[in-house]
């Protein structure tokens, strides 16, 4: 019957899923995380820092603009995206609150940093903060495919916890990957000048982001006494490319005019991680085993599972 499971309701009607998964980060966490590949670890919590700063743009900017529009799908699509957002920055909070007390401290500076950078930004048009937001949301599908398709090589003997809240937010981050596309179509698309905002947004959105993430993963990695060392050096680099191997591409397709999220086919892994939580209790903890050579989704995947995901 309609209404028994609104995880199932909203999932038929297209409406992304917000999920208040507990993941914990004990105090017994280890901020060096990943002892396989630090430089991995230290990317991913240089990437961390930004989102409790960027989320929540994100989320201001997106209500804004919904509230000015008269289509109910869009605000209620609005309304999933932020809901799944704040859900995600919060989880980010916590994590990043352990790395600053146990290990890097000096990361504060660089929060101070971005706070200022989004005080700025706010204050620009708000056909340029839609841009932005879109233009970022449109580079997390490299991302989700770079962490989706290397899973095993990148998480591989990581701590199960933090890989898996990893996985769950870039999850989450293709099953809304439309709404920020949408909505500023419908605010600002259309036009030629409104193309060219959003064009200049996806590299704005993308790069800005990828910076602040630098700039903490290089205090992460000098505290840990890797900054200097050629051969962690070598193995950063090699991170780094491939991860632009994933994600530039996709920037510059993004940036086309031609461009909608809707051509970007998902990760079956995704696919697969939505559908088993479908059928899971709301509110277990879905941990990856990263001891497994294939890293599959926490949840059993059956045929009625995976009609879940069709």
């Amino acid at each position: 019957m309609a209404g028994d499971d609104p995880r199932r309701d909203a999932k038929e009607a297209g409406i992304p899923i917000p999920r208040r998964i507990p993941f914990t980060f004990p105090d017994e966490l280890d901020p060096r995380w990943h002892p396989r590949d630090p430089e991995f670890a230290a990317m991913v919590n240089g990437a961390s820092l930004t989102m409790p700063y960027l989320e929540p743009f994100l989320i201001r900017t997106l209500r804004e603009v919904v509230q000015q529009l008269d289509d109910p799908r869009l605000v209620e699509y609005g309304r999933a995206f932020n809901a799944q957002e704040q859900c995600h920055y919060q989880t980010h909070r916590r994590f990043n609150d352990l790395l600053k007390a146990r290990r890097y401290p000096e990361l504060v500076a660089v929060e101070q940093q971005m706070a200022a950078s989004y005080v700025r930004l706010s204050q620009r048009s708000l056909r340029t903060r839609m841009a932005y937001t879109a233009g970022f949301e449109s580079m997390t599908a490299g991302v989700t495919q770079f962490l989706v398709d290397r899973r095993v090589a990148l998480f591989g003997g990581a701590d199960a916890r933090v890989a898996s809240f990893v996985l769950w937010h870039f999850v989450e981050e293709t099953e809304h990957k439309c709404v920020a596309y949408d909505v500023y179509q419908a605010a600002f698309g259309g036009s030629l000048s409104g193309y060219l905002a959003r064009m200049i947004g996806v590299f704005h959105g993308s790069l800005d982001v990828m910076v602040y993430s630098m700039k903490g993963y290089r205090h992460v990695l000098r505290r840990d006494g890797l900054w200097n060392n050629l051969r962690s050096r070598l193995h950063l680099a090699r991170r780094l490319g491939q991860f632009c191997w994933y994600v530039l591409p996709r920037m510059v397709c993004a940036a086309l005019p031609g461009h909608d999220p809707r051509h970007v086919k998902d990760p079956q892994w995704v696919r697969d991680w939505i559908a088993g939580y479908a059928q899971a209790h709301p509110d277990s903890v879905p941990l990856v085993d990263t001891r497994d050579p294939l890293m599959p989704v926490p949840f059993p995947v059956s045929e009625s599972t995976l009609e879940i995901a069709t």
